[in-house]
């Protein structure tokens, strides 16, 4: 995998640091941005991959993945040979009906320019983007939005919907409950333009420790 240019990673950083104090001590704890863009998966296959992984362990999604990618010639799955692939082949490797049919209008949309191609999409703006690629059966805003941020390289996506990055600001802030996308917005607006970075450390800050529970002290033995 390719990894985003450095110069820009820190740029982001530098300028997430100097916006947001509290951001900053979590950027000092986690320590640099290590987002990566695989550059060489086509949208296709990018997407294809993220139908494969909706709701299943990423072991048993990689490995569902993996025995349909070898259906064809040299493991390249493309929109035209998932198209003449059998259903029943397609089942034999492990996938779910939706998927099935998920990917297949995948193929079919990315063949009559629904999905525009990597081209295009370097001149449209995100939200133009989210509502093309939308029109996919099981694809929703979320799973545009990680194309954006880990296909696209998008430097300004706050994903509002994603766990991750909710359970991130709230303890980043020490909110009392998941924010919403309103506050979420709100809290965003000193990151800009760079949400995806930030974005990347709110998944950090969700998997780091929380703090040691409180222990109610033992009662004082009274005489």
């Amino acid at each position: 995998m390719k990894i985003q240019p450095q110069p820009e990673l820190s740029l982001a950083v530098e300028h997430l640091c100097a916006a947001d104090p509290k951001l900053a001590g979590l950027i000092a704890q986690v320590g640099p941005c290590e987002m990566q863009i695989p550059h060489h998966f086509s949208i296709f296959y990018s997407l294809s991959r993220s139908i494969v992984y909706q709701q299943l362990a990423g072991a048993a999604a990689s490995a569902i993945l993996a025995r349909v990618e070898k259906l064809f010639p040299k493991g390249r799955m493309t929109p035209r040979n998932l198209l003449a692939m059998e259903d029943a082949s397609l089942r034999g490797a492990g996938l779910s009906q939706n998927k099935l049919l998920a990917l297949r209008d995948l193929a079919a949309k990315c063949l009559d320019g629904t999905v525009p191609t990597k081209r295009v999409l370097a001149r449209m703006e995100d939200e133009e983007i989210i509502t093309r690629i939308s029109q996919v059966r099981g694809i929703g805003r979320w799973t545009v939005e990680m194309m954006l941020i880990f296909r696209l390289g998008r430097p300004n996506v706050l994903p509002v919907d994603d766990y991750g990055v909710r359970k991130g600001m709230q303890r980043l802030y020490r909110l009392r409950e998941l924010p919403d996308k309103a506050a979420m917005r709100r809290r965003a607006r000193k990151w800009e333009p760079w949400c995806s970075v930030a974005s990347w450390y709110m998944w950090r800050c969700a998997e780091l420790p929380g703090p040691k529970p409180r222990t109610a002290a033992k009662p004082t033995a009274r005489k």
